[in-house]
């Protein structure tokens, strides 16, 4: 049977269409090479035999299991409630000081999650800088911050922008029509919200909470340092304590195996509702509601979070360059791995970016069960440790790929596997809300499929390609086990280097190269995330003028 007669007779979506046969080889590869670290693990696990079991519960895995689903609960819950009235203020609300507010707020994404551990252990803990600063009114003492509650604080601040994010993507795309209806039929701005926007806004919430509980399963670094043990730091421990990697690879097997409750969790949440408008009309921009004297109040609402999450370590870390200078304490030579660092970042994300884009537009245009099931395997690499997905390419360089071993393409491809799901999720989001029948009058001018997403969906997504490729760049500036172990001999990043600072306790050099990785994060991020403010953003959503009012297409499914 050819390829087109297995897309005939395989790929036919739920609504009778069948996707062309580039874009289901182009997915179809993409979700083979995500699935690479699973099949080495599973390739490593064999050698276990029927002792998989005794080996799992030698390392009493359930009580680790619920210290792990306890944490991502708690992560997920408090990240959607930090991010959701942020996206809202700096999209749609009139607050002083909107963009650089804009750019901030993601900006604690770029920080290595070993890093912010410790500057909120050097703020908060018991005998920290605050507990000092408040020993003036007698605070002798300040709660203990290791722990559950010390983890949590720390993955909040580093994965909140990741429903920020897509949530931006969603209400810079959101026709307002829906809810101005929603306000002429007599809807006050809160039921509005809650029953037209917050319930469009489902499907960007699902996919970045589905990120945040993928990085808090994977997270080692934070957690380790706030003496919380989850099951990646149980895994990462037995990498580095035996010889055998068996043990650690069945371990990572049962990590596949949450990371896909999580992935069936989200699909629950989604749903299957219309996000988009029922007639083709035209997408203008939202006027931005106006707060009155409750605008310094939308600015403390969003500056919280960058206080906590980026102002605040940012002070410590300048305390700590200032502390080494005045020791005479000799800096790293940093000019070269920030050059590395932003050529190799802007590099995974456009190409993750186009890896995202067919696996997407698969996933939203032709719903069915193998899309489905496309679209979820490209999430498993996320939801496992760095170092798990880097030895998996190891394995494949060496015995498959072996031109790209030691080369900067392989550690490009290892960051694609580990960061597509963020390509992924925004896109999808974005491209929910892109009503089909756009596209399907482009195609009845004559157009063919290739023409039709080149020319007329890519540029409607983009506000969701923005905010992926965001994400994917800051994730790529801050990797670090992936790079240390794929990276060519001496090819040296800012996350690299401020690895080797803090393993050999010179603070002034990693507060140095922390500094200067969100120097050079902030400039690209603050370009792709303040193009959702300017007058070509709006380009892209624009088509032929509205017919007939625009319907409310699935605001309750």
């Amino acid at each position: 049977m050819t390829f087109s007669g297995v897309i005939s007779t395989g790929w036919v979506s739920h609504d009778g269409k069948r996707p062309p046969a580039f874009l289901v080889a182009s997915a179809v590869a993409v979700a083979l090479a995500a699935l690479i670290p699973v099949v080495y693990l599973i390739v490593r696990s064999v050698g276990s035999g029927s002792e998989w079991a005794d080996i799992i519960w030698r390392v009493s895995t359930a009580a680790v299991f619920g210290r792990t689903f306890l944490l991502i609960a708690a992560v997920t819950a408090i990240s959607i409630t930090v991010a959701v009235p942020v996206a809202w203020l700096t999209v749609r609300a009139d607050i002083p000081l909107r963009r650089v507010l804009s750019v901030a707020s993601v900006l604690p994404l770029v920080l290595p999650s070993f890093v912010m551990a410790t500057t909120v252990i050097e703020m908060y803990s018991p005998r920290g800088v605050l507990q000092g600063w408040l020993s003036i009114f007698g605070v002798e003492r300040l709660p203990d911050i290791y722990g559950l509650g010390g983890a949590t604080l720390v993955l909040v601040l580093m994965t909140y922008p990741y429903v920020l994010l897509t949530v931006r993507g969603a209400l810079r795309r959101m026709d307002p029509g829906l809810e101005e209806a929603a306000r002429a039929m007599g809807y006050g701005p809160i039921h509005t919200f809650r029953a037209v926007t917050l319930p469009m806004l489902r499907p960007a919430i699902a996919a970045g909470s589905l990120l945040v509980g993928l990085y808090t399963l994977s997270d080692f670094g934070g957690v380790t340092l706030l003496r919380y043990q989850t099951f990646t730091s149980t895994i990462m421990i037995q990498y580095e304590t035996s010889i055998d990697r068996t043990l650690a690879a069945v371990l990572s097997l049962v990590l596949v195996v949450i990371a896909v409750v999580l992935l069936v969790g989200e699909g629950f949440t989604r749903g299957r509702g219309a996000y988009h408008r029922s007639t083709v009309g035209a997408v203008r921009p939202a006027r931005r509601a106006d707060l009155g004297r409750w605008r310094w109040g939308g600015v403390a609402v969003v500056g919280l979070p960058v206080l906590i999450g980026l102002v605040i370590p940012i002070g410590v870390l300048v305390y700590w360059l200032a502390r080494g200078l005045v020791n005479d304490q000799q800096l790293l030579p940093l000019l070269i791995p920030a050059r590395n660092s932003l050529y190799i970042s802007l590099l995974a994300a456009v190409l993750t970016l186009g890896a995202a884009l067919p696996v997407a537009i698969l996933a939203v245009r032709f719903r069915s069960g193998l899309s489905r099931f496309i679209e979820r395997s490209t999430y498993i690499g996320f939801g496992l440790p760095g170092v798990v997905v880097a030895l998996s390419l190891v394995f494949f360089g060496i015995n498959v790929a072996r031109p790209l071993y030691q080369s900067v393409w392989l550690l490009v491809f290892a960051y694609g596997v580990l960061f597509l799901p963020a390509g992924i999720g925004a896109l999808r989001s974005s491209l929910l809300q892109v009503n089909p029948r756009i596209e399907e009058a482009a195609q009845g001018l004559g157009r063919s499929q290739w023409r039709v997403i080149s020319s007329v969906t890519i540029p409607l997504v983009m506000p969701g390609a923005f905010a992926g490729g965001a994400m994917v760049f800051l994730l790529t500036m801050k990797e670090l086990p992936a790079t240390l172990i794929l990276s060519p001999i001496g090819y040296r990043t800012l996350s690299t280097s401020i690895w080797s600072a803090a393993s050999e306790a010179y603070f002034g050099k990693t507060a140095a190269a922390a500094l200067l990785l969100v120097l050079v994060a902030g400039v690209p991020t603050a370009y792709l995330t303040l193009r959702g403010y300017g007058p070509r953003a709006e380009v892209a959503t624009r088509t032929s003028p509205p017919s007939a009012p625009p319907g409310l297409v699935g605001a309750g499914h």
